[in-house]
This record gives structure tokens, C-alpha cells and sequence, in this order.
């Protein structure tokens, strides 16, 4: 989803923090999720909701008035969604790119589905086989990815699979084994970015206390040893590097392990280039908007049009006084989007 970006952040600003068009939106469907990942909380909501398809049905005509290229289907776990089908027929009508964000888990169960109602998958993968399992907390969970792959293209070849893993405690001296077991499992390519601990996103109404941050945060000496195990994969992985099968440079490789060396105060936290205030927009099941995953709600469609919401009075002052560089949420972001427009 991240492309480079050639312009900067503010040239996205208008003077009245109004926006007439929204590239990408993302829809969180569902409140629960099928993993227990260690790095994440959202396994841990009761039983929930989900984003009833007629609340963004009655938003077609904002969809194509602010010009939406593309819808990331999140959660939660999207193939949770009991009107997945619709929901997708919906999109695919408005004529936007679908891309799908899952554990994969549910991908064989549901593959007719997904090949006739998504346009990319990006799956979750956190190691090879073993540590991928120990870390989801799900029996056979890689072997399930494994078979959900195979059943999707059986139905469509050509369906551009990506995976995605997050560098914790339990996977950083494994970046290697999980480039050879993204490339067994048949994907397209594979990104990386630091976890996240300090923030309340992924469910977490209370910032983690430094305990559980160490649970999946590095002490010093691993990241001396992500640092060298970083070095090996671009050494190792170097024409996957540059055919971008391996998405992110050598030098946003390497500033995995600053994160990991910000949050134990070593360096200033550093914003990455970022403009998804200006581009995207993160729609909860409630009807809430928020500017991307870890920024406040600003805005709700259940008094008017997507429009109206993103373009609040509250969003349009957020974006007007947003600055990336010295924002302390920004400064720590793990997940950013720099999205350029064609």
C-alpha cells in the first residue's frame, strides 16, 4: 500500500484544511479477530460487531465525489464479516481497488469469495513455520496460510499476494528464515515494520505499562543482534532487494532497529514521511473517522455524508495544524503512508 513519495506532506494542505478527494479509505468490518497475537489486543475484545454494509452503502455517491482509488478492508478480521460477499460487490460497483488485510486463516474456507471480490490480499506472517505459529497462538496457522494461498489462486491466478511481518521480541533473528518461507508460500512479496508499543491503537484503551512492552520491545543487546541480522539480509537477500520482492530499502530496514533503539530513549523518535492525513481515512464499525490508525476520531458518518465527516470542523483544524515532523504520535509511528498521486 505505501508507494514513494516525491512530494511532501504539506503540499497536500489547503488553507482551509478542507478535503475535495480521498485516495484511500480504509474500513475496519469486524470487531474480533481469529489470532492471539502477542504484539496485539484485538483478540481480546468480547464478542462484537460489525460494519453493517448498508452504512457505507448510503455512501456512494461521496465514494466517487472524492474520487476513493482504493479500499483496505481491516479489522478485526475481515473474513469474520457474515456480508463479506455484499460488501465487496459493493466496492467493486463503485469501482475501486479492494485490498483485503487478514491472518489468512479463513482464506481456503472463503477463497471463491475473496478471488471474485478483492483485488490484493496482504497476510499476515511472522516467521517461519514455527515461530509464525508461537506468535499467533494458533495451531497450524502457517499450514492454513499455506492452503489459503493455493485455494485462492486455484480460482485466480493471478491474485497479487503479499505478506507482512512485524519485527518483536520473538521473531528478530528470524527476518532471513521468513524471507525463504514467504517465497515457499508463494507470495508476491514481503514488508516489514517495527511492532508497535506505544500507542492505543490494536485495542489497547490504556497505553501498555513497560512490562508488557517488553514482552515483544528489544533489550540493547537483541537490537545489536537485529542490527546484524538486518546486515545479513541485505547481504543474502540483495536481488530481492532491488526487484522489490523484499518492499523496503536497505535504509528503512535498518531503521527497524532505531525504532526499537527510540524506545529505549537511545535516539529522538524520528517521523517517517508521511501524508495519510491528506490522503486516507480509517472508518470504524461505529461510524467514527479517524485520519489513520493512531490519531483521535475526528469526524462520524451517522449524521451525514463521508464528506461531511472527514471534513468536519474538528478534522479540518487536525489537519490545518498537523505537523508530521513534531507530532510525538507521528514521531513514533510504525505503520506510515506515503502515497503519491499518479
Amino acid at each position: 500500500m505505501s508507494v514513494d513519495l516525491k512530494e511532501t506532506p504539506q503540499q497536500y494542505r489547503v488553507e482551509s484544511g478542507k478535503l475535495t478527494s480521498l485516495p484511500i479509505l480504509l474500513l475496519n468490518v469486524h470487531e474480533n479477530c481469529n489470532c492471539r497475537c502477542l504484539m496485539c489486543d484485538i483478540w481480546k475484545r468480547p464478542p462484537g460487531s460489525e460494519l453493517e454494509p448498508a452504512s457505507i452503502m448510503r455512501h456512494r455517491d461521496s465514494i466517487k465525489a472524492l474520487g476513493v482509488r482504493q479500499v483496505v478492508l481491516t479489522g478485526g478480521e475481515p473474513l469474520l464479516h457474515s456480508s463479506f460477499d455484499a460488501l465487496c460487490s459493493f466496492l467493486q460497483s463503485c469501482g475501486v481497488r479492494v485490498t483485503l488485510l487478514t491472518t489468512g486463516l479463513l482464506l481456503t474456507r472463503r477463497a471463491e469469495s475473496v478471488a471474485a471480490g478483492v483485488d490484493e490480499i496482504i497476510i499476515s506472517l511472522d516467521g517461519p513455520e514455527a515461530v509464525h505459529d508461537e506468535i499467533r497462538r494458533v495451531n497450524r496457522g502457517f499450514d492454513l496460510i499455506r492452503s489459503g494461498i493455493a485455494a485462492v489462486r486455484h480460482h485466480r491466478t493471478d491474485m497479487p499476494i503479499q505478506a507482512r511481518s512485524t519485527v518483536q521480541r520473538a521473531n528478530f533473528l528470524f527476518l532471513r528464515e521468513t524471507v525463504s518461507a514467504a517465497k515457499r508460500l508463494a507470495f508476491d512479496s514481503i514488508s516489514f515494520l517495527a511492532t508497535d508499543v506505544s500507542s492505543h491503537a490494536f485495542n489497547r484503551e490504556l497505553i501498555w505499562p513497560g512490562e508488557r512492552q517488553n514482552q515483544v520491545a528489544l533489550s540493547p543487546s537483541e537490537i545489536t543482534n537485529l542490527e546484524h541480522e538486518i546486515e545479513l539480509l541485505i547481504e543474502q537477500f540483495s536481488e530481492e532487494i532491488a526487484s522489490r520482492y523484499i518492499v523496503e530499502s536497505p535504509r528503512k530496514l535498518r531503521h527497524i532497529a532505531r525504532r526499537f533503539r527510540e524506545h529505549l530513549g537511545q535516539f529522538a523518535p524520528e517521523a517517517p514521511l508521511c501524508n495519510a492525513p491528506w490522503v486516507s481515512a480509517v472508518m470504524e464499525i461505529d461510524g467514527s473517522i479517524r485520519p489513520c490508525f493512531f490519531h483521535p476520531k475526528f469526524g462520524n458518518i451517522g449524521t451525514g455524508s463521508l464528506e461531511d465527516a472527514i471534513n468536519s470542523a474538528s478534522a479540518q483544524e487536525f489537519r490545518r495544524t498537523l505537523n508530521v515532523a513534531q507530532n510525538p504520535t507521528c514521531q513514533r509511528c510504525v505503520c506510515s503512508l506515503n502515497y503519491r498521486r499518479a
